[in-house]
């Protein structure tokens, strides 16, 4: 009996570690690049997307997330470059207006890290992408920080006279931050 009463009291403490996140808050959330343009280091990023999130601190493998981008959002830094990139040659956004980033697994690497693989999706093209995220826990807010670098030649952007390594870097730095309250 004493034993019974015992496991259900631990069973009990470790369901109460137990952490969901659903939700994602863009107001609170960011997604950011940077990238080498004639040797300088160039800043920019994405204002509108939505996100969703399923997520348990104590199965993290069943989780999923879904990440929608309004490509037309880009800020690159100025009114000229936001406009060169909404062309056909870079980002489409009149035929492509949505890059979709969802999640085929999630894979624990421990110290709250993860390897979330998955496939992303701009101009009609998806190739698979690996990110690697650590999951920061604060006042029952879930921050889910991560980076990946994106090969644009992969996906078509900066096509023609841009495309190669002689101007714009193929290597583009995407780091983000969800903001995901727990459920």
């Amino acid at each position: 009996m004493k034993r019974g009463i015992l496991l259900l009291a631990l069973g009990c403490i470790a369901n109460a570690q137990a952490v969901e996140y659903t939700d994602v808050n863009p107001a609170a959330s960011q997604i950011s690049f940077t990238y080498q343009q004639l040797g300088q280091r160039v800043y920019g990023t994405f204002g509108q997307f939505e996100g969703t999130l399923t997520f348990d601190t104590q199965r993290p493998e069943a989780g999923h997330a879904r990440l929608k981008i309004q490509l037309a959002s880009i800020n690159a830094g100025s009114d000229d470059a936001n406009d060169t990139l909404q062309r056909a040659s870079w980002f489409d956004t009149a035929t492509y207006p949505v890059g979709v980033y969802e999640s085929t697994s999630v894979k624990a690497l421990g110290g709250n890290r993860f390897r979330i693989s998955g496939h992303l999706t701009i101009k009609g093209t998806t190739q698979p992408v690996d990110v690697q995220v650590l999951l920061k826990e604060l006042d029952g807010i879930g921050v889910f920080d991560g980076e990946f670098i994106l090969k644009r030649g992969d996906f078509r952007i900066g096509e023609g006279e841009w495309a190669g390594n002689s101007v714009v870097s193929n290597d583009i730095n995407i780091k983000f931050k969800m903001v995901a309250p727990q459920r």
